[in-house]
């Protein structure tokens, strides 16, 4: 890669940092993800072989340290990866704010969505007996969500609990909710549609922390959809 030839600090960290998927690595590691599959399920676009050259970048800037563990190579954030969170956060405050937000135009894909629905999980308000989320997303493959009070993960097959609730509908209207656009009750009028019990239906929507930058407000009330 040729260099931009300054000497200035932030010229010097383009260099280093400003790579496609870069940053979007340095994400998932931050939200816990340490094993190299487990980074590309959250980055489900990026070839094995440039999440390879990206992570064998990141080391060798002193970023990342990478260790063996039983299950193989993992990945963990030195003291400066982990200087990189503040970086990580500004930038996703700023897309939050002032980049439109249209989620019916958007090319999106729904493993990532699921993975940050699975990590924010507010287990406290969870029923006590462990219950299976079904998600017909249209388009998609079926998922199966596992609650538990200890536990929660997305499966491709239900792993043998009872299915209480059916999220039915097109990913847009998931990721208008997840995201902050709109309410639970505005993405039912874009067509997402949640079966079961009534009572945890009511309750499902605060199963979960919604996506860590819904609470930052749009700059033009335009680049919202109605609630």
């Amino acid at each position: 890669m040729s260099s931009y030839g300054q000497f200035c600090a932030m010229a010097r960290a383009q260099e280093t940092l400003g790579g496609r998927w870069t940053l979007l690595i340095v994400r998932e590691i931050l939200c816990g993800s340490g094993r190299f599959n487990d980074i590309r399920r959250g980055i489900p676009r990026i070839s094995k072989t440039m999440l390879s050259e990206r992570l064998q970048a990141l080391v060798q800037a002193g970023a990342l340290r990478r260790s063996v563990g039983a299950a193989g190579p993992e990945y963990a954030l030195t003291p400066a990866g982990l200087e990189l969170a503040e970086l990580v956060k500004a930038m996703g405050v700023w897309g939050q704010r002032w980049l439109p937000r249209h989620a019916e135009q958007e090319d999106l894909d729904l493993e990532p969505l699921l993975i940050d629905m699975q990590r924010r999980v507010r287990f406290a308000a969870l029923p006590d007996e462990p219950l299976v989320v079904r998600f017909e997303i249209n388009g998609h493959p079926v998922r199966f969500l596992l609650l538990k009070r200890t536990e929660a993960s997305f499966c491709s097959l239900n792993p043998g609990f009872p299915e209480a609730l059916t999220l039915r509908g097109p990913l847009p209207a998931l990721a208008a909710w997840w995201r902050g656009d709109v309410s639970f009750a505005g993405s039912n009028r874009l067509g997402l549609s949640l079966s079961g019990p009534r009572d945890l239906i009511r309750a499902f929507p605060g199963w979960f922390e919604l996506y860590l930058f819904a609470g930052i407000s749009p700059a033009h009330s335009d680049q919202r959809a109605s609630a």
